[in-house]
């Protein structure tokens, strides 16, 4: 899956530091749902384990997990960890996105 979708190393350390305050393992899961301002909103949280049929990706250690569903919409993509002065997200490049909005967390397809 490493050309499908790609967490960079400032994403991984995050969800490092995220998971060891949890204590729970370094596994950010990511989802699409339906909704949001463009027709699609980016869903994330921490995962005990794989399921069978999700998608893995490993950058220093941290796991990335993706269903089947999910990963049709965000294939090719890449998620980062962005600090700015309006705070620090989560932010998915999505090459399939051809619409989105301000907040970087909806999308269009």
């Amino acid at each position: 899956m490493a050309d499908a979708l790609t967490l960079t190393p400032a994403a991984a350390r995050r969800v490092a530091t995220i998971a060891q305050k949890q204590a729970k393992p370094a596994i950010l899961r990511l989802a699409v749902e339906g909704g949001g301002c463009s027709g699609f909103q980016y869903r994330f949280d921490l995962a005990e384990a794989p399921e069978a049929d999700d998608a893995v990706s490993e950058t220093d250690g941290v796991q990335l997990v993706v269903d089947p569903i999910s990963l049709d919409l965000v294939s090719g993509s890449v998620v980062d960890f962005v600090e700015s002065l309006g705070g620090a997200a989560f932010r998915v490049e999505n090459p399939q996105a051809a619409a989105g909005c301000g907040c970087g967390s909806s999308f269009g397809i």
